[in-house]
């Protein structure tokens, strides 16, 4: 399931771009998706207007046209200039109402919780919300419950807490387990952690695959530790985005240059890895986009977790790629992907995904076969 952060930001006239449900029905028809994907992809881009006390929050909602499904978004709350508003348990699109909020969570830096109706978990084991540097990234904006995990008992305490916590206190359900943090600076310090987690996770009888998002897995030699090791395991490269690296991020992920991206994951392949990489859709211009995702396309052998970018403030706002403040820029990006990446057979699975482009369908597609 998706999860979320955000600072309030100031209002901008380009914000509301969609103002009406009828708006989001004829944007639906002219790029041949479902209203439902358009409709959640808008909440994402712009956010909520809401009285509630959280600045950010992980909602969980359900849509009014299609109820059968929870979706966990995360996003930021309290946006003046979004058109989605928050009253008691419905969210409204200028008075129609558009889903029911079932729960609002804080987003905050803890150190696991469970996704995909827990037989995924995400864990932050090496003090995530400490990670600065990366311009766009809201993990400065949030709360911190994540204390770094410097030993196995403290990897031990972690799933036992979990396994206290999983919907049916059983982590043998477990098919993923995603390390999701980018205090891991060193090579040597990530390899060594994960094949610390995947020691732990044995005693814990957990045999999920290990999923680790960075950019700081380079070498033929760590490639075949974690195959030797740590498998089954996929790579999850933080590509994040192909232009303005050097000023947008922090250098551990800049000095990876696009051109490089395709031979390091070729090579993780080549060791026995699976291998995928994040992307924040927002940022590059649409061409950029196509061409990043057309150089990559035959080195993943997992749909990449590609996400709409959430401008948390004014300053983020000032981040995006120009035009990208609107739904168009998104849906027109949706569409690209879809057709570098259709013919591969790879597809998302919107729970892997914090705030996907895809929900229902996926060019032409459905995706949706339970709850997330």
């Amino acid at each position: 399931m998706p999860h979320l952060s955000m600072r309030r930001s100031i209002p901008s006239a380009n914000a509301v771009g969609a103002a009406r449900l009828h708006d989001l029905e004829q944007t639906a028809l002219r790029h041949g998706v479902p209203v439902e994907d358009v409709l959640l992809i808008a909440v994402n881009l712009h956010g909520i207007t809401s009285v509630h006390e959280r600045n950010r929050a992980r909602v969980n909602l359900r849509l009014a046209r299609r109820p059968d499904t929870t979706w966990q978004i995360i996003v930021p709350l309290n946006q003046p200039a979004s058109p989605f508003r928050l009253c008691g348990d419905e969210l409204s699109l200028n008075g129609s109402v558009v889903a029911h909020v079932e729960r609002i969570d804080a987003d905050e830096a803890v150190g696991g919780y469970f996704r995909n109706d827990g037989r995924a978990a995400t864990l932050n084991p090496n003090a995530r919300s400490r990670c600065v540097g990366c311009g766009w990234c809201p993990n400065t904006l949030e709360a911190a419950a994540d204390p770094r995990m410097q030993e196995e008992q403290g990897l031990d305490a972690l799933l036992r807490a979990l396994g206290e916590q999983h919907p049916r206190r059983s982590l043998a359900e477990l098919e993923e387990v995603t390390v999701s943090t980018g205090c891991f600076e060193r090579e040597e310090a990530a390899v060594a952690h994960l094949t610390a987690l995947r020691r732990a996770l044995e005693r814990a009888d957990v045999t999920a695959r290990i999923g680790f998002l960075t950019s700081v897995l380079r070498t033929d030699e760590a490639f075949e530790t974690i195959a030797s090791q740590v498998s089954p395991f996929v790579l999850r490269l933080t590509a994040e985005h192909f232009t303005r690296r050097e000023a947008l991020m922090k250098a551990t992920k800049a000095d990876l240059r696009p051109e490089q991206m395709p031979n390091l994951l070729a090579r993780a392949r080549k060791a026995g890895l699976d291998t995928s990489y994040t992307y924040i859709a927002g940022i590059d211009p649409l061409d950029d986009l196509t061409r990043g995702v057309n150089e990559l396309v035959d080195e993943v052998t997992v749909f990449p977790n590609i996400q709409v970018f959430q401008a948390h403030n004014l300053i983020m706002q000032g981040m995006r790629t120009p035009g990208a403040e609107s739904l168009a820029y998104y849906l027109h990006a949706r569409t690209l992907i879809e057709r570098t990446l259709a013919p591969t057979g790879l597809r998302p699975a919107s729970w892997e995904c914090y705030r996907p482009l895809w929900y229902f369908t996926f060019a032409g597609e459905d995706l949706v076969d339970g709850p997330h």
